[in-house]
C-alpha cells in the first residue's frame, strides 16, 4: 500500500520538471548543462544499481529525477535564451561526475555504484546551487520543492532499511534542501 506513495512522488517529479523544462524552452529558466547531464546518468544508475541489488519500488522516484533531468538537458537546447555559460568550475564538476561514474562502471558492485552515483550527482550539483544562489533568477525554485517531496517518498516504500535502499533518497532530500535554500538566500540579498 505504502507504494502508492513513491507512485504520488514519480508523478509529483514528472509534474515538477515539465514546469521547469516549460520554463527552459520560454527562456526564463537557464539550466547547467553539466548539472543536468550528470544528474540524468546518476539518477539512471543509481536507479539500475539499487533495481539490480533488489530494491523495487523505492527505486522508483531515482529513476524518474535521472529520466526528467534528461529531458531538461535537451529541452536546454532548444531556446537559445535558455542557454547558461558554462565556466571552469563546471567542467571540473562535470569531469568529476564522469569520473565516478566511470569507477563505478570499473567496479560493476551494486554499493559501490551507489556510491560513486551520489559523487557524481553530487559533483553535478555543486555548479546549480552555486548559480541558485548567484543568479536565482535563472532556476525555477518550484521543481527543487517538487523534487523534494518525491526523494521523500521513496522512505515509504522501504523494506529492508539497507543502504542500497537509503542512500540515493537521502542524498537527494539533502541537495534539493540545498538547491531550494540557496534559490532563497539569493533572492533575499538581491532584494
Amino acid at each position: 500500500m505504502l507504494q502508492y506513495a513513491v507512485l504520488l512522488g514519480a508523478g509529483a517529479q514528472l509534474v515538477g520538471k515539465y514546469y521547469y523544462a516549460k520554463e527552459t524552452l520560454l527562456g526564463r529558466t537557464k539550466p547547467n548543462r553539466v548539472t543536468w547531464l550528470m544528474w540524468s546518468s546518476a539518477g539512471l544508475i543509481a536507479s539500475a544499481a539499487a533495481f539490480s541489488d533488489g530494491v523495487r519500488w523505492a527505486a522508483l522516484p531515482v529513476f524518474v529525477a535521472g529520466l526528467t533531468a534528461f529531458l531538461v538537458f535537451i529541452a536546454s537546447f532548444v531556446n537559445p535564451k535558455a542557454y547558461w555559460k558554462l565556466e571552469t568550475f563546471d567542467y571540473i564538476c562535470g569531469t568529476c561526475s564522469l569520473l565516478a561514474l566511470i569507477l563505478w562502471w570499473i567496479t560493476k558492485e551494486p554499493m559501490i555504484a551507489i556510491i560513486f552515483a551520489i559523487a557524481s550527482d553530487g559533483f553535478a550539483a555543486a555548479p546549480t546551487i552555486i548559480k541558485s544562489w548567484k543568479f536565482p533568477e535563472t532556476e525555477f525554485v518550484k521543481t527543487y520543492m517538487v523534487a523534494l517531496f518525491s526523494a521523500s517518498t521513496s522512505f515509504f516504500a522501504l523494506k529492508t532499511f539497507g543502504f542500497s535502499e537509503l542512500a540515493f533518497p537521502i542524498y537527494l532530500v539533502f541537495v534539493n534542501i540545498l538547491l531550494i535554500g540557496a534559490s532563497y538566500v539569493g533572492r533575499s540579498k538581491k532584494k
